[in-house]
Order: C-alpha cells, then structure tokens, then sequence
C-alpha cells in the first residue's frame, strides 16, 4: 500500500486565520452580551460563583456563548479560505483537515 503523502498548509492561508479570528471573536463576544442584556434585562453571568446566579442562568449563558463562539469560529474559517482563494486563485491545501481560526 503506497503512503499517503502529506501535503503542508500554506503559511498565509494559517495567518489568515487569526487575522479574521481575532475580531470575529470580539464582535461575537459583544453582540452575545448585547443580546443577553436585551432578552434577560441583566448582563450575562460570566461567573457562575457570584451571588445570586442561578444555575439556570449559568446554563444557558454557557449554551448560548459556546454556540456563538462556534460560528464565530466558522466564519472566521470561512473567511480565511475565501481571502486565501481570491488572492491565489486556488483553495489551500488541507483547509478541510486543519483550522486556520
């Protein structure tokens, strides 16, 4: 059986990633904060040991940021393929397999 050969990521195709990241996570992280404050009337309970935050609270802060952060993450991915395409001309290798966000 012949061996798979490896193929590398592209290095600009890797700096993509974090360059997109990096403000997607912020913007992610202001709009879960504005939309919690909007539906629950108080900020989010980002401390769960704090007085007065019920584990409900806590739950759903968890469920609704890790969702939100997830498809941060994909758009950033997203993006960094898309930017990496429209300036080579070609999809990066292994963008299937390896994260760029």
């Amino acid at each position: 059986m012949a061996k798979k050969q490896k193929v590398k990521t592209p290095a600009l195709y890797k700096m993509l990633g974090p360059v997109l990241a990096i403000p997607t996570g912020i913007v992610v992280k202001k709009v879960a904060d504005q939309a919690w404050v909007a539906v629950r009337g108080t900020p989010p309970p980002k401390n769960p040991d704090v007085p007065g935050v019920s584990w409900g609270d806590a739950i759903a802060w968890a469920a609704v940021s890790g969702v939100l952060v997830a498809v941060g993450r994909l758009l950033a991915a997203q993006g960094a393929a898309k930017a990496y395409t429209a300036l080579t001309g070609k999809f990066p290798a292994n963008a299937n397999e390896d994260s760029a966000a």
